[in-house]
């Protein structure tokens, strides 16, 4: 059994718990809006946020149903932006599968995640969850902040190593984060707990996207998504940032403007992945990588010894080691 698999069995009442909520919770009466709803609910992926809710309730105190709303509207508000950013980046699938837009057009993809996003904010509200409703909006404002500032960098590609983990601290990390926070703040846990597992969350988070971008120059691509996809949209990443940095200054303006100009050419944009492959920039966002899961784990030092910090550490390692 797989670590994934082991920690879902350990949850399993937790999860099934979640379930019943998330699933009450995509409920609409509105016919073709349930017909979406129900397409988007059989997706459903590995449930790594809420198991990262869940034990992270386990490690400050003990899950109750508040935990588990938790879980739902940060699952809801997840699923709301992965509908609109197929929107934003004209996707066609996910998960192997056709998205929101590509069936049902993106005006009602978008009203699609409106309607996800006030469900979970709706469902924080009903049972005056303020604290955790709290750390789910500052997740989402720095979300969006992250994807234009993404947008606001890609324009100009002159992003610098600072600006890449700011980036990728707002987009990504910020919602694992939020996770911790949350199941932590569900079981009744001091500001300072609350605070320690929201940096470890936000550690994590930083590993788990690093990990994905360095997805985008593997040779062998597990995960489905095409080789250098991120440079055919532009997005500057680890990998790539370091080997910009360590080219003579001519060899630089070359592979930019491979980038810039040419990011719709297969045949370009293949050297430059060979290129980045051989630049020692995947070694260097590995290091990085291990480097935060370090920092993370370094943080649940403090907790006692039990099967849910055992299977909190399993979950960390995943996503550093994962092959999609």
């Amino acid at each position: 059994m797989g670590e994934i698999a082991e920690i879902q069995q350990l949850l399993s009442d937790e999860l099934k718990g979640f379930q019943k909520i998330f699933k009450s919770a995509m409920d609409s009466k509105v016919q073709l809006l349930d017909i979406i709803l129900r397409y988007i609910h059989k997706q459903k992926g590995k449930q790594m946020r809420p198991m990262f809710v869940f034990l992270s309730a386990h490690l400050t105190g003990t899950p109750k149903e508040a935990t588990a709303r938790a879980a739902s509207l940060i699952e809801l508000l997840h699923t709301a932006t992965l509908v609109h950013d197929d929107v934003v980046d004209d996707s066609e699938k996910r998960r192997g599968l056709f998205s929101i837009n590509a069936l049902w057009k993106n005006k009602i993809a978008v009203i699609a995640g409106d309607f996800l996003l006030s469900k979970g904010l709706s469902l924080a509200l009903a049972f005056k969850e303020y604290e955790v409703l709290e750390i789910v909006s500052e997740a989402t404002r720095e979300m969006a902040e992250g994807e234009l500032l993404q947008l606001e960098k890609a324009r100009r590609l002159d992003i610098k190593e600072e600006v890449y983990f700011e980036i990728i601290r707002k987009k990504t990390a910020t919602l694992i984060s939020s996770c911790c926070a949350a199941g932590a703040a569900s079981t009744g846990a001091a500001d300072d707990v609350i605070e320690k597992m929201k940096q470890f969350g936000e550690y994590v988070g930083i590993a788990f996207q690093i990990k994905d971008d360095i997805f985008d120059f593997q040779k062998t691509n597990a995960i489905g998504k095409p080789q250098g996809i991120d440079i055919k949209e532009q997005k500057m990443t680890l990998p790539l940032i370091y080997m910009l940095n360590n080219l003579p200054s001519s060899e630089r303006r070359k592979a930019i403007a491979i980038v810039k100009r040419h990011h719709n050419k297969p045949e370009k944009v293949s050297v430059l992945v060979d290129q980045v492959n051989s630049s020692g920039g995947i070694e260097y966002a590995e290091n990085q990588m291990y480097l935060y899961r370090d920092k993370a784990l370094g943080l649940l030092n403090d907790f006692p010894s039990s099967e849910y910090k055992k299977a909190m550490v399993n979950l960390v390692n995943y996503t550093c080691e994962r092959k999609k």
